[in-house]
């Protein structure tokens, strides 16, 4: 059985930084994302991961500002957001998936989801 807990998130003014994290309770997983979602609009991906930390993907307009990265000592993912703009706002799901394609864009193997974080950036 698989079980994401996500924990950090919250309102942070425009140029700040967070970290959000997602614990992982399973084995076989091979790849582990980050994903955001607004009221209204569609879940986009933001970044994956391989388990074993390699071929971090970002979603385009996260580039540079955004790492993803992997404990697998303490099963443990992590999403450092840097220099968070008021668009960047949203709930954010960390989700895992058996599955060895690991791309933001692609959610729909991602089958294990973490219950959400609100993130909110004002200007």
């Amino acid at each position: 059985q698989v079980q994401l807990v996500q924990s950090g998130g919250g309102p942070v003014q425009a140029g700040g930084s967070l970290r959000l994290s997602c614990l992982l309770s399973g084995t076989n997983i091979k790849c582990m994302g980050w994903f955001r979602q607004n009221p209204g609009t569609e879940r986009e991906g933001v970044a994956t991961i391989y388990s074993d930390g390699s071929s971090p993907t970002y979603l385009e307009s996260t580039k540079g500002r955004f790492t993803i990265s992997r404990d697998n000592v303490n099963n443990t993912v992590y999403l450092q957001m840097n220099n968070l703009k008021p668009e960047d706002t949203g709930t954010y799901y960390c989700a895992a998936t058996f599955s060895t394609v690991c791309d933001p864009r692609v959610i729909g193997v991602f089958r294990y989801w973490g219950q959400g974080t609100q993130v909110t950036v004002s200007s």
